[in-house]
């Protein structure tokens, strides 16, 4: 059973949106979000990331924490953000190219995600989960969503196609190029279908924001302790943000891999290594077409590396993932690297970048391997979400990205 709660929006007016909405907070850093805000004061990064707001100070100072409390303050006040006055569900479509998404904007229960109904496939960091706890404790609401996936619904799809041949509430392109249309829901008879159509759904399962999930999920825990016997668990902060999409929806980019240097080995140390699992050979192909290729740009050339048989367990949905034999066979065995999530000689470029981008970092000296991959199957992630088991670090990248600002939870 999947609790879906409608929830009354903090959202931008129809003449701001386009100046509020912003990227997620974690594809940029500080000094990149500071340059996407500069000269709009409405940016959503002065609450997602309001250390651009105190150059100098340390992002995860307490005076950051406060600020983005403040500034929040200030939209609300202003009428940069204003309240819904029901609450209702709402509807979040992307379209970037010939891809469309669109998912259902609610609150998931945190009691889904301690009970393993809502399903993770990643580990999180602890200092990224003690910052976005303190951010999201302070500013006393989930600012932004969760990336969730289901099981696709004939019956859901349905419902969503009929409220969206409806005028939306906003319907503006970003800077990307990327479409962006936003619907509320306040009809009750349309809240309490999808209420009805998500129930028998025994699992969902977290795309994109394993923090923000840990977060809301610790949120919940701290604001048990304060309210002592009053907690009834009804409370908003017994819920977090999330979109939900179908999973026959979802677009998974390569997510590459560059490497600084060859462990000390020439390249023809290196090659001669690499051959004893896979079958390497020239290309002018600089993508893999099908799973268990790699692209391998090396000395200026490119080389399509097929893993050989036996050198993988096919059986085990990790093991068999092009990420774990990459990983497995070459890059810890042969480069070194043991640990990616730590090892600074590893560098990973989502595949929104293009094949451009890991030419250059090899051409320029920056860098003198890379490795383009096939994008993980949301399939793939499913089936090691069900078995319990964590992909290895920086498997998908999926795109578009969620739009950070369009509407805020509060507690």
């Amino acid at each position: 059973m999947s609790i879906v709660r409608p929830f009354a929006g903090l959202r931008p007016p129809k003449d701001k949106v386009l100046k509020v909405a912003c990227p997620p907070y974690d594809v940029v850093n500080s000094k990149e979000a500071a340059a996407y805000a500069e000269g709009n004061p409405l940016s959503f990064f002065r609450i997602s990331r309001p250390e651009i707001d105190l150059p100098g100070v340390d992002e995860h100072a307490p005076e950051v924490y406060t600020k983005g409390l403040e500034n929040l303050e200030h939209f609300k006040k202003e009428g940069i953000l204003v309240k819904d006055a029901k609450p209702c569900f709402y509807l979040y479509r992307q379209k970037m190219g010939d891809h469309v998404q669109t998912g259902l904007v609610a609150c998931a229960s945190v009691d889904d995600y301690q009970a393993e109904r809502i399903k993770k496939h990643e580990l999180t960091r602890a200092d990224k989960e003690d910052d976005r706890t303190k951010h999201v404790d302070t500013l006393n609401g989930n600012d932004e969503p969760v990336f969730f996936v289901y099981l696709a619904r004939k019956s859901i799809d349905e419902l969503v196609a009929r409220l969206t041949a409806q005028a939306p509430a906003y319907d503006f392109t970003t800077e990307d190029g990327i479409g962006h249309t936003f619907w509320v829901v306040d009809d009750q008879a349309d809240i309490e279908r999808f209420q009805s159509e998500f129930s028998p759904i025994p699992v969902m399962y977290i795309a994109d924001g394993h923090h923000r999930s840990a977060s809301g999920s610790r949120v919940r825990e701290l604001r048990k302790q304060r309210a002592g016997e009053k907690h009834t668990g009804e409370e908003e902060y017994n819920f977090f943000l999330t979109v939900i999409f179908p999973h026959d929806q979802m677009q998974i980019m390569d997510y590459n891999r560059v490497v600084k240097d060859l462990n000390g080995l020439s390249k023809e140390e290196f090659l001669k290594k690499v051959e004893e699992k896979f079958t390497v050979a020239p290309t002018g192909e600089k993508k893999p077409t099908k799973t268990h290729d790699f692209g391998m740009y090396l000395d200026g050339k490119w080389h399509t590396l097929t893993a050989k048989p036996g050198t993988f367990d096919e059986k085990d949905p990790v093991a068999a993932l092009d990420v774990s034999i990459l990983q497995d066979n070459l890059l810890a065995p042969i480069l070194g690297i043991g640990n990616p999530r730590t090892d600074k000689r590893i560098d990973f470029v989502g595949g929104i970048r293009g094949m451009a981008e890991l030419e250059k970092r090899v051409d320029s000296g920056d860098c003198k391997v890379a490795f383009s991959m096939f994008p993980t199957r949301i399939e793939e992630l499913i089936a090691i979400a069900d078995a319990g088991k964590i992909m290895p670090p920086k498997s998908t990248w999926f795109e578009p990205k969620l739009r950070s600002g369009l509407v805020m939870h509060e507690f």
